[in-house]
């Protein structure tokens, strides 16, 4: 991830926030190994604060890159808190960056943006892309098309956007912990959409907030895309280097699996003979017990990433099986 060399008055620098996650850590680490100074905007105690107007315009103004992560866990239970906090952080912090962008005297060149492809629907029947991909309904659905919106509102004539529709990212530490316990324990089998009740916990408010998942009788068979770590600070790499590619790219591997595949390879790499599957009304249970959602792992995420594969990027990890085998093995010792 080489700083941009075209541009003799440009500084070495990106800005990178919402850094604290998972994915900010390594994006963080491969920047600065490969020789940018990187400015941090979050909540961290070495980063600028979102308040603070002066120091995100002083960090932005002469920068290269912008790379914006930030964005509350939706691995929560979408109360009326939650969701007003999962929209405030992505909505208004891709505001402030906005506005930032268009006040300062040297804008930089690209801008990255965190999105999601969650935006896109339900999909069982065939998979979604950036052209002919349709857009879903209700809450989750709504906060990334909100802050698309945000993103790409008002002008900025010399700043490429680009918005990284991103499917689980899987990486040491990554979004698959939870189910590596899970299947650990003996419980990793297939989860399977059904019947629940829709008057316990809530459920016709939850409707109306649009944060029911609503029945549609999957056992196990809803896709499951995803990306290695790897793969996304390749991507970044990638895009930077294409002036050609701006909008929304959707990161995700070539080959999405299914819920029944992930979970077998996981079951597998933790030597787990056997993995007992859970219904709709025991994910029900257990979501609220630990205060989650079954959209999680209950909607059928079924992405390709057309524009990707159409401007030549080859995947490092292209098939889960390999994904999760590489994560499997040892973490390698860093050496001095």
């Amino acid at each position: 991830m080489t700083p941009d060399s075209q541009d003799p008055l440009a500084t070495h620098r990106a800005v990178l926030a919402g850094a604290s996650g998972f994915i900010g850590g390594v994006l963080q680490r491969e920047l600065r190994a490969e020789g940018y100074e990187v400015a941090l905007i979050g909540r961290s105690s070495d980063a600028v604060g979102w308040h603070e107007t002066e120091a995100i315009d002083a960090a932005i103004d002469g920068a290269s890159l912008v790379i914006n992560l930030a964005g509350k866990s939706v691995n929560c239970r979408y109360t009326e808190s939650n969701r007003a906090e999962i929209r405030r952080s992505r909505v208004d912090t891709t505001r402030i960056l906005r506005e930032s962008i268009s006040r300062v005297a040297s804008p930089p060149a690209l801008w990255l943006n965190s999105s999601t492809a969650t935006i896109y629907r339900h999909a069982e029947d065939r998979p979604q892309t950036e052209s002919e991909g349709e857009i879903g309904t209700g809450f989750s659905v709504s906060i990334a098309t909100d802050w698309e919106e945000s993103f790409f509102a008002g002008e900025l004539p010399q700043t490429r956007r680009v918005a990284l529709r991103m499917a689980i990212v899987l990486g040491r530490g990554g979004a698959l912990t939870p189910l590596i316990r899970v299947a650990r324990l003996g419980l990793g089998g297939t989860q399977h959409d059904g019947w629940w009740f829709r008057s316990l916990f809530g459920s016709a408010a939850r409707r109306r907030a649009g944060v029911w998942h609503e029945k549609r009788g999957t056992k196990g068979l809803q896709r499951f895309s995803w990306v290695h770590i790897d793969d996304v600070v390749a991507i970044v790499r990638f895009i930077r280097d294409r002036p050609n590619i701006d909008g929304v790219v959707n990161v995700c591997a070539p080959e999405p699996s299914d819920n029944r595949r992930l979970m077998a390879l996981l079951r597998r790499n933790v030597g787990a003979p056997v993995g007992l599957p859970a219904f709709r009304w025991m994910l029900e249970i257990a979501m609220w017990v630990l205060r989650t959602e079954t959209e999680l792992v209950l909607k059928s995420r079924w992405v390709v990433p057309e524009r990707l594969q159409n401007a030549g990027y080859v995947f490092r990890h292209s098939t889960l099986e390999h994904a999760l085998d590489e994560l499997a093995r040892p973490a390698p010792t860093a050496t001095r």
